[in-house]
């Protein structure tokens, strides 16, 4: 590594640990020595609009380049410090993403990520503690940078690992692998006290509206009055889309043109190498739906975190309808690890609106309206989460979800995202599923817009990495001796090996006894090439694991409604066993699938050969342009994006003989300040959180889904 020569100023060895510390790192004299490792140094310093100097620094296309700054002699005590401080400019006319570490004795180190934009210099502003947008209830921060009293401030809102603040040693910055040269500008570097900027990036962000405060994009509002004008402006415009829409359909939404077997109930047929859902008048059906229409999507925490909100209306008078209480914590569920502020008092933002608009009686009137919308965009089915109500209205085929919950014994898969896997061998495990099946058909059971349940959603059948197929067998194993699914998975290799010592020798491990198999955390080997035994009695146990499930949900259901359809599980995550046991029990296999196209999501190879249908479950396009600061999972840079996107993966699964249909999540922007039950906010609804329509996006979906519609209705 090359050095810079420095010379010592002394200021952060001599000056009191609790007070502002600072080192100019392009002036004349320095207190630090900078290493360069495929960076290059433009040794003259210069001096930027404001004044202040600063130094070129280019760093080579290369696997790591990486600029170190240390102290001339010793280690830097910044014990009382708060913040690491750096003022860091961009010479690219793109964004470029830095790497910071800050390193102390012990091999201790913070690290982060930054994007930092072109333009004018910014104070990149680092915590020197570990920090995210989890810990403020919220999985994705606010937008960076920001103003914070006319000066721009890009907080790292991301900051993992710990240091000793007694010994630090080491600043390092890095860009990932450049493909060109990258020219960075290095001012000033200091630290300084408390959380003062990172309190203020989280401060005032949401409005009375809960909108974000610090953007603009065209459906945002700020009055009473303005909201009202832009929702009767919106139901002008829908007058007009309502006129063209429902055209060539039946009453179901089913394609008139495409003549099937008629049930009087929804059922799948396959004609002519192609899989279609069938309405019960004989229809072919390609199922476009939305999930979690619903009015009560927008309620965030507000206790702990208060200074985030503007404006808030009272807890008193019509107001107290939107204030609640509550906690949907769920201590087994990665989705909720590290999560702060995710408890107590809420308010719900969409529903507030929605009373704006409408008066005490806006629930009527917003199921009123969003019926009539859905069915002018082109939609056709009610997908999972959405309000019952609008089901039995008799305006969309709907779906229904069964959420099995019980005392029942579970099962780690090691990816446990929304918690750990069901065990279906415990006997308690059917008592709830026959619970659970028997409450979601009350009532409707006898209805021909029912189009289906689903059982559960994106269950843990594997788990991360190379090995995860088989993480529910090493789950399994690794549980107690009281684990209902790892005593039947030890009675099954009883039976197929006979003795512990053949076992033994087909896996390469030890084992004396069949009892050591018993203890809570045996470690079971990884499949390998030298013993092939162990892939094989993983598969053949996760096959029975999914086939027990599958089997139990499917006939709980034939029992209490006969006439509807089983729409599988929702994979997420899956294995080829269970894909084939749900393909076994189920009408339709269904699948969560976030991906550019949805053939990048499952094995089409491997459905053709199960001969089932396929629905997508779930699917979206984020951006964060208009106010939720997360992209979503599957991300596109612009709200114009969002409709192309939509347009090509919804073409791509109408073209695909396999699928039936295409669900969006969702229909209500999340909250910007996260949801309650684990803080996701990001921008992919179809309307904001005033219920405003996203009005290029809108017209993306509704001229793609009527191109859908007009192409099938032509098979």
């Amino acid at each position: 590594m090359k050095w810079l020569g420095a010379c010592v100023l002394g200021m952060w060895l001599v000056a009191p640990a609790s007070a502002t510390q600072w080192v100019d790192l392009a002036g004349p004299t320095s207190s630090v020595r900078v290493g360069l490792q495929q960076v290059s140094p433009v040794t003259a310093p210069e001096r930027a609009n404001d004044g202040v100097l600063q130094r070129r620094y280019v760093f080579q296309p290369s696997p790591h380049p990486q600029l170190t700054i240390r102290p001339d002699a010793g280690t830097w005590n910044w014990r009382g410090q708060g913040e690491l401080h750096l003022r860091l400019q961009n010479a690219m006319p793109w964004a470029v993403t830095v790497q910071i570490a800050v390193d102390s004795g012990s091999g201790q180190h913070l690290d982060t990520t930054v994007g930092v934009p072109a333009g004018p210099p910014q104070t990149v502003v680092v915590p020197l503690h570990a920090i995210s947008p989890r810990r403020f209830g919220m999985q994705v921060g606010p937008l960076m940078p920001f103003d914070d009293h006319g000066q721009p401030m890009l907080l790292a809102t991301t900051v993992r690992g710990a240091i000793d603040l007694a010994a630090v040693h080491a600043v390092r910055l890095s860009i990932p692998a450049p493909q060109a040269a990258q020219t960075l500008l290095l001012g000033r570097l200091g630290t300084v006290p408390g959380d003062a900027v990172l309190h203020a990036a989280y401060a005032d962000i949401v409005d009375r509206y809960g909108q974000y405060t610090r953007g603009s994009w065209p459906q945002k509002i700020a009055s009473d009055a303005a909201l009202r004008a832009a929702h009767a402006k919106a139901a002008a415009a829908l007058k007009a889309e309502l006129a063209e829409s429902g055209k060539d359909l039946d009453v179901y939404g089913g394609l008139r043109n495409v003549l099937l077997r008629r049930t009087g109930w929804f059922h799948t047929q396959k004609r002519d190498g192609r899989w279609w859902l069938v309405t019960p008048d004989g229809h072919g059906f390609f199922s476009l739906g939305v999930n979690a229409v619903a009015a009560q999507q927008v309620r965030s925490y507000v206790q702990g975190r208060a200074y985030m909100f503007r404006d808030l209306p009272p807890d008193s008078g019509p107001w107290a309808a939107f204030w609640g209480r509550g906690d949907d914590r769920r201590p087994d569920s990665g989705a909720s690890a590290g999560m702060g502020d995710n408890h107590g008092r809420w308010f719900d933002f969409y529903a507030a609106n929605l009373y704006r608009i409408d008066g005490p009686g806006w629930l009527d009137a917003w199921r009123r309206l969003t019926l009539e919308r859905l069915k002018a965009w082109g939609f056709n089915t009610l997908g999972n989460w959405s309000d019952p109500a609008l089901g039995v209205m008799h305006r969309l085929a709907y779906t229904l979800p069964i959420n099995i919950r019980g005392d029942f014994a579970h099962v780690s898969s090691g990816y446990d995202y929304w918690g750990r896997m069901p065990d279906p061998f415990d006997p308690r495990f059917a008592q709830a599923a026959a619970a659970a099946v028997a409450k979601a058909t009350r009532g409707v059971r006898n209805d021909p817009w029912l189009l289906g349940y689903f059982a559960d959603n994106e269950l843990a059948w594997a788990s991360i990495g190379p090995q995860g197929r088989w993480g529910l067998a090493l789950g399994t194993l690794r549980g107690g001796p009281r684990s209902p699914a790892k005593q039947a998975f030890i009675a099954d290799l009883e039976k197929e090996y006979g003795t512990p010592q053949k076992l033994a020798a087909a896996w390469g491990i030890a084992l004396g006894a069949w009892q050591a198999l018993d203890a809570a955390g045996f470690a079971a080997p990884l499949p390998d090439a030298a013993h092939p035994a162990i892939a094989g009695d993983y598969s053949a146990w996760l096959r029975r694991y999914a086939d027990t499930y599958f089997r139990i949900v499917a006939q709980a259901i034939h029992h209490d409604d006969p006439h509807h359809l089983f729409l599988g599980g929702r994979f997420a995550v899956n294995t080829p066993e269970a894909v084939a046991a749900c393909a076994r029990y189920c009408d339709v296999v269904s699948f969560n699938i976030y991906a550019d196209l949805p053939q990048h999501g499952f094995d089409e190879a491997a459905l053709r050969r199960l001969d089932k249908p396929v629905l997508i479950t779930e699917f979206h396009f984020g951006s964060d342009d208009r106010g939720p600061f997360g992209k979503g999972v599957a991300s596109v840079w612009t709200e114009a994006q969002r409709g192309q996107a939509y347009a090509r993966y919804v073409q791509a699964a109408a073209a695909d003989p396999l699928i039936v249909g295409a669900h969006w999540f969702e229909y209500v922007d999340e909250p910007v300040a996260g949801r309650l039950l684990d803080g996701e906010n990001s921008h992919i609804g179809l309307v904001g959180v005033t219920d405003l329509p996203f009005a290029g996006f809108v017209k993306a979906v509704r001229q793609t889904n009527r191109r859908v519609q007009d192409g099938l209705g032509r098979h």
